[in-house]
């Protein structure tokens, strides 16, 4: 059986709540969706670069998150991951320096966002807007990956 990709763009969305099987259960949504795309050639990057903005969603909010997978022209893919807290970290905020330290060797966490910094094509984020009572609305990360262009192999 073969998957034809549309012509147009697409999109899955999902909202997360605030659980630990939250993570699990957006790594499943887009492995499903790009695998049901035709696009396994992206998957297990997208599936990491999307757990770990979702994790980090979890970890440093007390709210839901939503998740958006969109399929681009040129065969690009793009992931955003909304959560309500509106701080903006490097490399996504784009101000100051934009690269993430490395994690101490030691350290058990803290490699999510140089994750996303070394596999993906591209990626920014922004705060959102003024939310109720003067809060802010959270905040949007998103990567794109593919859609790279190739050389050809060259036969000697």
């Amino acid at each position: 059986m073969v998957t034809v990709a549309p012509p147009h763009p697409w999109a899955y969305a999902l909202r997360l709540p605030r659980d630990p099987r939250a993570v699990r259960v957006a790594r499943m949504t887009v492995r499903a969706a790009l695998d049901g795309h035709g696009r396994q050639d992206v998957v297990d990057v997208v599936e990491l670069l999307t757990s770990e903005l979702v994790t980090n969603a979890y970890l440093h909010t007390e709210g839901p998150a939503s998740l958006r997978l969109t399929g681009l022209s040129g065969g690009r893919l793009r992931v955003g991951v909304w959560d309500s807290d509106p701080y903006v970290p490097a490399p996504f905020g784009g101000a100051g320096d934009d690269s993430v330290p490395l994690a101490p060797l030691d350290s058990g966490s803290g490699r999510g966002l140089r994750l996303v910094q070394e596999y993906a094509d591209s990626w920014g984020g922004w705060a959102l807007g003024d939310g109720a009572l003067g809060r802010g609305a959270g905040k949007l990360l998103w990567f794109e990956v593919g859609g790279r262009a190739t050389l050809p192999l060259l036969l000697k």
